[in-house]
C-alpha cells in the first residue's frame, strides 16, 4: 500500500516533523471526507467529525503490524464518529433553531440550492459507483452484493461460497480496493468534464 499513516504504526505523531503530519492527515482527510459528508450532509460537520475521528486515531493507534489492518481500524473509528455524531444531531433535531426564524428569502433559498446541488451530486456519485460496481469481475459484484447488500457475515458469504473466511476477507478487500480505484479515477474525470 505504502501509505503515509503507516508511519504511525513505529513512530509517534508528534514527533513527526510538521511536514509529515500534515501529508499525514492530508490523506486521512481525502480517504474519509466524501464518506463522512456524504453521511453527515454538511461540510462543516464532516470536517468536525473528521478532525475529531483523527484525533482518536492519533492518541489511540493500536499496535498492529499489518498496514490493512491499520486502515480497517481507522474506518471503523470513523464510521463510529461519524454514528455518534448523527445519534447527537438526531436528538437535537426538533429542537428549533431561533436564528432560522428570521431567515431572510436570500438566505432561505441559497440554504435551498445548497441542498438541492448536494442532492444532485450525491445522485451523481451514486451513479458513478454504480458503474462502477458494474465493471468489476463477476466474482467481485457477488460479493460486494453478499456483504453490502443483504449484510451476511464473513462466516455466512464463505458458507454461501463453500470457502474459508479469509478467502472472502482477502477477495473483498480485492474488490473493494478495485471499486475504489475505479471510483476514484471516474469522479476525478467527471469533476473535470463539470469544471469545463
Amino acid at each position: 500500500m505504502d501509505s503515509k499513516l503507516a508511519l504511525l504504526m513505529h513512530t509517534k505523531f508528534g514527533v513527526l516533523s510538521s511536514a509529515a503530519q500534515k501529508e499525514i492527515y492530508q490523506e486521512f482527510y481525502r480517504t474519509f471526507y466524501r464518506t463522512v459528508v456524504y453521511m453527515v450532509n454538511d461540510h462543516a460537520a464532516a470536517e468536525d467529525v473528521l478532525q475529531d475521528a483523527f484525533l482518536k486515531v492519533v492518541e489511540h493507534i493500536p499496535g498492529v503490524e499489518d498496514e490493512g489492518r491499520l486502515w480497517a481500524w481507522t474506518r471503523v473509528v470513523v464510521k463510529n464518529m461519524t454514528y455518534n455524531y448523527l445519534r447527537k444531531v438526531k436528538k437535537r433535531r426538533n429542537e428549533v433553531d431561533p436564528e432560522s426564524v428570521y431567515m431572510s428569502d436570500s438566505e432561505a433559498y441559497a440554504t435551498e440550492r445548497q441542498s438541492t446541488e448536494r442532492q444532485i451530486e450525491i445522485k451523481a456519485m451514486a451513479e458513478t459507483l454504480e458503474h462502477c460496481l458494474s465493471q468489476l469481475k463477476p466474482e467481485y459484484q457477488a460479493l460486494i452484493e453478499l456483504r453490502w447488500k443483504k449484510e451476511l457475515s464473513y462466516k455466512e458469504m464463505a458458507a454461501e461460497l463453500d470457502t474459508t473466511e479469509e478467502t472472502v476477507k482477502y477477495k473483498l478487500y480485492r474488490a473493494r480496493e478495485a471499486v475504489k480505484k475505479r471510483f476514484k479515477s471516474e469522479w476525478e474525470d467527471s469533476d473535470e468534464r463539470r469544471s469545463i
